[in-house]
Parts: structure tokens; C-alpha cells; sequence
């Protein structure tokens, strides 16, 4: 389907929108605003990690009261079972009969704290939802909500009792944020904000289907195909440095990042795209993710480790010898439009 290049200039405005009401009550963490937007846009899902206190569940909360659904919190634990989470089949005396119970994951936004708390069963019934996006109880397959859409939060710091994600399931995730301590002026306002009385009054923006039509205009955005190629170098880049140069880095890699990763830098890109006003993806789209979308998709070896190599330095080293390509997309002086539907015929 096609849109007026008014429509992409309308969203853009209206995710601005989005994104003012939600600063109401977020100071900082742009970062992990964007992404959150972003995945939104494209249908993905999002673990955020950081230390405890950086507003990880009250942004989640905020944007479920700013993008109107229905929204559920899981408060994963130790002893959470599978069936607390997608529900089960209950017994009624009354009607001798069994009967289902849907569990909580059956909801627009779901915001699954501390998912590293809970055993590997949990996370996997978690996971799989996220991929088919329906849930099998019994004999029967309900398909979940859409837009459906899984923020989970982990804590770093700790070890204990917790249950750290397999690298195949983390490779569910669109997007990897981290967030860290906010500036201190940003914490001055926090600190303001949380000592006064005054409540913080946030309106709803758009609603599911608002979102859902958001969703088919970031369908719609032109990727050219030295940007999806572009997005397919970084990824061979994490498998094989030697490819761009890089021999030497291959020592710290065991497994690069699989091809979900090109396939979300793209779908990423596309959603960017409609957040800065644009109906075409540019490499700089690409870039700008990449971080978030590859640092939990490979696997470091013992030697890294040893010497403290982390995912993001080694990312850093890949793109700085991954030439962004050269995408001419319109006449500069001219409708950018007229040159896209041409590349799209």
C-alpha cells in the first residue's frame, strides 16, 4: 500500500507527540525511548538492562498509558510455573467440565520484570509466545492481541538466583538497550519530580488500532538495496572479521550474529525511517541500530573474556571498517517521492 509523503510527515509528528507525554513523567534515557518506538512500529521486542532505579518499569508503564492497550505486568520469580503466565485449564464442578484460564501474557503490551529470575520453562513459554505469537493450552491455540508487544527487564549486578538467558533465546529479542546512570542535572529533576506532590498528568495519544495503522505505513518505507546489504555486511562482519579486515578480532568470537539479525536492522531501519519524517530507510537507519540489535546475537569466546573484550568494542571495531554505502535517494533539490516510487517500480 502506498502513502502520501503528508502521511509520513503526520506519524513523525504524532510519535513526537508520543514521545512528549511520555517525558512528563521520564526524565532522560532518550535512547531507550526511541527504541522503545521503534520496536513498537516494527512489531519486535525489547530487553532492557540496567541497575535498579533507572525508571526501567515505570517508562514501560508510562508508554502503556500514552499508546492505549491493554497492558499486564509479570513479576518474574523463582517459583513461577509456565501456567502463571500463559494460563491453564481449570476445572468447574458446577458444569463438569474443564475450562481455560488465559494467563496474563495475553495483552498488548507485556512487561516481564526481572525475566532472568525465572526458570528456564518460564523464559521459554515466554519466548515461544514472542515468536508465534499464540499459545497453545491444552488442545487448544489462542492467538495473542495485536499489537503485542514484550518489554522485559533484567538487573546485571546480580547473580544470585538468577537464571542468566540462553544466547538462542535472547536472539528473540529486537533490540538489547542498555541504560545507565542519567546526568546530573537529569537526576536533579528526578529528584524534584519525585519529592512534589504534583501529579504528572498523562494523556493517551493513540490507540491499538492507531498503532497497528503506524505499524502498516512503517510496512510501506522504501529500503534500497545497498541498505539492505549494508545491513547484511554488518552481521557477516560479526561471523568472519576477516571479511572487512578485521583477522584479528576473530580470536574473540565463537558464534557471529545469525540472520535475524540483517532481517531486524531492516525492519528497524524501516520503523526509524517513519519516526524521522521519511518514507525511504537510509544506511545511517542501520547504523544508528546497530548496536542494539547485534550486541546480544554473538557469542564471545574465553579468550575475550579473559582479556575484557566486550561485545560493544568489538561492534565499534566492525563499523568503523564497514564502509557506509552511498545512497542517492531523490534529487536533493528536488521530491526525494518521485525518484522512490520509481526505484520501488
Amino acid at each position: 500500500m502506498s502513502y502520501s509523503t503528508e502521511t509520513y510527515t503526520q506519524s513523525a509528528a504524532t510519535l513526537r507527540n508520543v514521545l512528549f507525554e511520555i517525558k512528563k513523567a521520564i526524565v532522560g534515557q532518550d535512547l531507550m525511548l526511541e527504541r522503545i518506538l521503534v520496536a513498537l512500529l516494527a512489531r519486535g521486542h525489547v530487553l532492557i538492562e540496567g541497575v535498579p532505579g533507572l525508571a526501567k518499569t515505570m517508562t514501560i508503564k508510562t508508554v502503556s498509558r500514552v499508546v492505549c492497550g491493554q497492558f499486564k505486568r509479570v513479576q518474574f520469580t523463582p517459583d513461577l510455573v509456565p501456567a502463571d503466565l500463559v494460563g491453564t485449564r481449570i476445572y468447574n464442578q458446577q458444569r463438569s467440565v474443564f475450562e481455560i484460564e488465559l494467563g496474563p501474557i495475553f495483552a498488548n503490551l507485556v512487561l516481564a520484570d526481572e525475566i532472568n529470575r525465572a526458570p528456564a520453562k518460564v523464559q521459554s513459554a515466554l519466548l515461544e509466545a514472542m515468536q508465534e505469537r499464540q499459545v497453545t493450552i491444552g488442545r487448544e491455540t489462542f492467538k495473542l492481541p495485536e499489537p503485542f508487544l514484550v518489554l522485559a527487564t533484567q538487573n546485571p549486578i546480580e547473580s544470585e538466583g538468577t537464571y542468566p538467558l540462553p544466547e538462542a533465546q535472547l536472539d528473540r529479542f529486537m533490540f538489547k538497550v542498555l541504560i545507565g546512570y542519567p546526568s546530573i542535572h537529569e537526576e536533579i529533576v528526578v529528584v524534584e519530580r519525585g519529592t512534589s506532590q504534583e501529579a504528572v498528568d498523562i494523556q493517551q495519544v493513540i490507540d491499538a488500532d492507531a498503532l497497528a495503522e503506524l505499524q502498516r505505513i512503517g510496512d510501506s518505507v522504501y529500503v534500497h538495496p545497498r541498505v539492505m546489504e549494508y545491513a547484511v555486511n554488518l552481521a557477516v562482519a560479526t561471523r568472519d572479521p576477516g571479511t572487512v579486515g578485521l583477522p584479528d578480532l576473530r580470536k574473540y568470537i565463537s558464534f557471529g550474529a545469525s540472520p535475524r539479525a540483517p532481517l531486524n536492522l531492516v525492519l528497524g531501519a524501516k520503523a526509524l525511517a517513519v519516526l524521522r519524517g521519511r518514507e525511504y530507510a537510509l544506511p545511517e537507519d542501520v547504523r544508528d541500530l546497530s548496536f542494539e540489535v547485534l550486541r546480544h546475537r554473538f557469542v564471545l569466546s574465553y579468550e575475550a573474556l579473559a582479556e575484557n573484550m566486550t561485545t560493544d568494542a568489538l561492534l565499534q571495531k566492525v563499523l568503523e571498517r564497514v564502509s557506509l554505502p552511498k545512497v542517492h535517494i531523490g534529487d536533493p533539490h528536488g521530491d526525494a517521492r518521485a525518484d522512490t516510487q520509481a526505484a520501488r517500480a
